[in-house]
């Protein structure tokens, strides 16, 4: 697995995560994931963080594994390479001192320039897979805060077969799953290429994957200092900036 590496100290390092590659196993498949790549190369990190346990008894084990990107959102990623290095970042992630920032194309041309996406998010009642942002949603919301602003705005051209597509900066607020594609769905932009939330949707700009990248992260190391960490665009993102700008 090709996983550039972008900081590094003996606590934390920040990784691009690849599209593909799911970040560590659900204990039913045998594929590679990121924590086979981080047992090989990190191999003294192998007992730090926390596993999970199944229902059935069952354990899947996460070391280093602080947060978790979807598998096909690519981008920068933090994992603890040790136990003071896990609580510290666990500590800021659950204090919502990180500081995240996703680049995403969407459907449609979205008018303000930025704005705010205040909507709870629960269990979709349609799809067990899937979670809601709308009316109708199973179980109660849990609180979801996302910011948005616009980084550039293609019109619809002959041949495009869509009503335009906007590049977007979105900087969650709070981490629920599929946050970023709930939001963008909920106020009918949803994510270019996105199986789950725009399954009827054509996917556009050469996109064989979700169109969504985990941009930058800013966390404090453990003496204090801030560290922000950009991961470059995809060849795929590369591909299709070129052809709305």
């Amino acid at each position: 697995m090709n996983i550039p590496l972008l900081f590094e100290s003996s606590d934390i390092i920040a990784i691009n995560k690849p599209a593909g590659l799911v970040v560590h196993s659900d204990g039913r498949t045998d594929e590679k994931t990121l924590v086979d790549w981080i047992m090989k190369h990190y191999p003294h990190a192998v007992d730090v963080g926390e596993p999970i346990t199944l229902t059935d008894g069952g354990i899947i084990h996460r070391p280093g594994i602080v947060h978790r990107l979807d598998r096909d959102t690519s981008g920068v990623m933090l994992i603890a390479l040790t136990q003071a290095g896990f609580n510290h970042l666990k500590l800021q992630f659950q204090d919502r001192v990180t500081d995240k920032k996703y680049h995403a194309f969407v459907y449609g041309i979205m008018k303000e320039d930025d704005g705010v996406i205040d909507r709870p998010i629960t269990r979709s009642r349609k799809d067990f897979r899937l979670w809601s942002a709308q009316r109708g949603g199973r179980g109660e919301g849990r609180d979801a805060v996302t910011h948005y602003k616009v980084l550039a705005r293609h019109e619809a051209k002959s041949g495009l077969a869509i009503d335009g597509i906007t590049l977007i900066e979105a900087s969650p607020k709070t981490g629920r799953t599929h946050q970023i594609r709930v939001h963008m769905k909920a106020i009918n932009h949803p994510v270019v290429a996105d199986p789950l939330y725009a399954p009827k949707k054509k996917p556009v700009l050469g996109f064989k994957r979700l169109a969504l990248h985990a941009r930058e992260i800013t966390f404090e190391d453990l003496e204090g200092t801030p560290v922000t960490v950009q991961a470059p665009y995809p060849d795929d993102f590369e591909v299709a900036l070129s052809r709305i700008v």
